[in-house]
């Protein structure tokens, strides 16, 4: 599976990146979220891992423009943020509407748990589950 992993701190980028491609996945990783929607374009990832805390744009700002692309619909989105879950319950609505499938906390979310979202949220285990048409 290709990930988009949209990361703006290097060491847990690397982390990140050498325990999913440890476990077979292909990983691009991208420190902001213009690189992010560059690198989408080039790599059409399965699955994009967003941080809503980037320099010059926003989490959110990514996902607005990720969404505005047609082609780019349906790829499962994943936020690993450092902001807590709760300063977005206001707008848990607007995230599930721009695609967010899960929301992770990065100081309670282990690197196994942030395997196992990925997994879930694969277009191939949506298309098992009879959840893609």
């Amino acid at each position: 599976m290709k990930i988009l992993l949209v990361e703006p701190d290097q060491k847990l980028a690397q982390t990140y990146t050498e325990y999913l491609v440890a476990r077979g996945h292909a990983v691009v990783g991208r420190m902001g979220a213009q690189s992010g929607i560059l690198a989408a374009d080039c790599q059409a990832p399965d699955v994009v891992i967003l941080e809503l805390q980037l320099a010059a744009h926003s989490g959110a700002e990514f996902l607005h423009e990720f969404r505005s692309y047609g082609d780019w619909q349906h790829i499962p989105v994943i936020i690993l943020s450092n902001v807590a879950p709760q300063e977005f319950r206001a707008s848990e609505k607007l995230l599930r509407k721009l695609g967010v499938k899960v929301y992770l906390y990065k100081p309670t979310t282990s690197l196994a748990g942030l395997l196992s979202a990925v997994e879930e949220y694969s277009p191939a285990s949506l298309v098992t589950a009879g959840q893609l048409v």
